[in-house]
């Protein structure tokens, strides 16, 4: 099949028939496709870059949101399949790490093709459950400030009623995605797995961030950028690089040695 995107989920700005991989871009909470676009002015030009757009977000405004993860996966999936035509890799941030990783899950149990590479950014390994207050179900007020804690969201949103109107919905709907995942062990990930993290993001800390590694049995490699839980925009530049250089790297990692869910924490 040829770049151009057929599928209201998956989104292809600038079609790019001979690069060697694609990349399919997950967003956070409340993220839209569009996030990533600032990414084609500096992405390697092996990658065609494929930003995922969720029901509810970006163009798909009008749409109800998934407010639980597996329907979704099982929805991304059925939505991605003809784009796994070429070697491709998963970039997930926050929210948009789970889905990611467990979409591979789903793809190996459906003995589809994997990932030649999964990015994990800016989110703690499963079994790091999220210790902090569930977040759906906040008042705006309570939400707001959340927001604000995570530095993430203008102030021009936050303190504007109609777009609060418009983002809040599916903010909440995103949150209930992650806060009612509930984790299961199973064998580790066959592809390699590399998690970036923000240094002062509070979402995360690095030593969780390692943990990551119990979940491949190929190799697995952790970088840490300077900023908070939206380091993907002001790192960018960085960031870029490092998924390309490790798409281009030959894998010669071992296995790792299967372990017991609750060892892993």
């Amino acid at each position: 099949m040829t770049s151009t995107s057929t599928s209201n989920w998956i989104q292809i700005p600038r079609p790019n028939p001979t690069a060697r991989w694609r990349l399919f871009c997950f967003p956070y909470a409340g993220g839209s496709a569009r996030v990533f676009y600032s990414w084609l002015e500096k992405l390697d030009t092996d990658i065609e870059l494929c930003p995922v757009e969720l029901p509810g977000h970006g163009r798909r405004l009008a749409e109800s949101p998934y407010t639980r993860l597996f329907p979704l996966v099982e929805a991304i999936a059925s939505e991605i399949a003809p784009f796994l035509d070429r070697a491709y890799a998963f970039f997930g941030h926050s929210m948009g790490a789970l889905l990611a990783f467990e979409l591979t899950r789903h793809l190996r149990e459906q003995e589809m093709t994997l990932p030649d590479h999964l990015f994990l950014s800016g989110r703690r390994p499963p079994q790091f459950p999220d210790d902090d207050p569930p977040t759906a179900n906040l008042s705006d007020a309570e939400l707001i400030e959340k927001l604000r804690w995570l530095r993430g969201t203008p102030p021009e949103i936050l303190e504007n009623d109609e777009l609060r109107e418009l983002l809040f919905p599916v903010l909440r709907a995103d949150f209930a995605v992650c806060e009612t995942y509930e984790p299961t062990w199973r064998d580790p990930l066959p592809c390699p797995i590399t998690a970036f993290g923000g240094r002062r993001d509070p979402a995360t800390r690095q030593g969780e961030l390692r943990q990551w590694r119990h979940h491949t049995s190929a190799e697995f490699s952790k970088k840490v950028f300077g900023g908070n839980h939206f380091f993907l925009h002001s790192a960018r530049d960085r960031l870029l690089p490092a998924i390309a250089q490790q798409l281009k790297s030959k894998d010669n990692s071992k296995p790792n040695n299967k372990k017991r869910w609750f060892d892993l924490r």
